[in-house]
């Protein structure tokens, strides 16, 4: 079971037990917190609150936002929820709202570069073709067979093995791994890579009857991945808002 940890100024609110977010279970433990607090005090209690997860066995956890604990509950093996596959398999829906926020039209070209043809980097070629008239895709092999289906079956093309300046020059550029001999001065790179920072990452929204559901203040990308991975948010449900456009 994942981890749920919540600031809380109600003592009897910090007693841990499971909760359930969009009918996923999470067993929870709050932080007492209040106004005038000793930040000394405040330390322990995260302290037992990471002892209190690990010793059950959880090893991720939905933290709140601008949490300053975090090392406490990694010595205690509490990492937060990895972003990074939720991210990816929003990679078509990213990059498409990064090229609205900019008024880029369908004809912009928009460059993949990945280290392998895995299935993230497929169905994200995929599903831009269907949008956007050039798409480069950069891998080192398997791209000559998925131009040949998609040509096949939709009629798109793909421009494959694209040079150093083409990269450089396209409207967007996706990086599925790091790519240190390019300048990344793209009008927007979208990094999906292990280790990526994100400076300005998306802002993700759901429908409206499914925000009632969302508890304010926590990282609700490690939130989303959680529910993503357990099935519990489709494809479709998360919205993209490029940090452009966000608040």
């Amino acid at each position: 079971m994942i981890g749920y940890v919540q600031w809380t100024e109600e003592k009897k609110a910090c007693a841990p037990g499971e909760t359930a977010i969009l009918r996923m279970r999470f067993y929870q433990v709050g932080i007492l917190r209040r106004e005038g607090t000793p930040e000394l005090l405040v330390r322990r209690r995260a302290a037992w609150a990471a002892g209190r997860l690990h010793k059950l066995g959880v090893t991720r956890a939905v933290f709140p936002e601008d949490f300053p604990y975090a090392a406490l509950f990694a010595r205690r093996g509490v990492l937060p929820v990895e972003t990074l596959p939720l991210y990816r398999s929003l990679a078509a829906d990213w990059i498409w709202a990064e090229m609205k926020a900019r008024g880029l039209s369908a004809g912009a070209a928009i460059a993949i570069s990945g280290d392998r043809l895995g299935s993230e980097v497929t169905r994200t070629v995929t599903e831009l073709c269907l949008r956007v008239r050039y798409v480069l895709l950069d891998v080192p092999y398997g791209a000559e067979e998925l131009a040949r289906q998609l040509r096949r079956e939709y009629g798109v093309s793909l421009l494959l093995s694209p040079t150093k300046e083409q990269l450089e020059s396209a409207e967007v550029l996706a990086l599925f791994a790091p790519r240190k001999e390019l300048s990344c001065k793209n009008g927007a790179v979208v990094p999906l890579y292990p280790g990526a920072h994100l400076d300005h990452p998306p802002r993700l929204r759901l429908p409206p009857v499914l925000e009632e559901s969302i508890p304010e203040g926590c990282r609700r990308e490690e939130l989303f991945a959680a529910l993503w991975e357990a099935g519990a948010l489709r494809p479709g449900q998360i919205e993209v808002i490029p940090s452009l456009l966000a608040p």
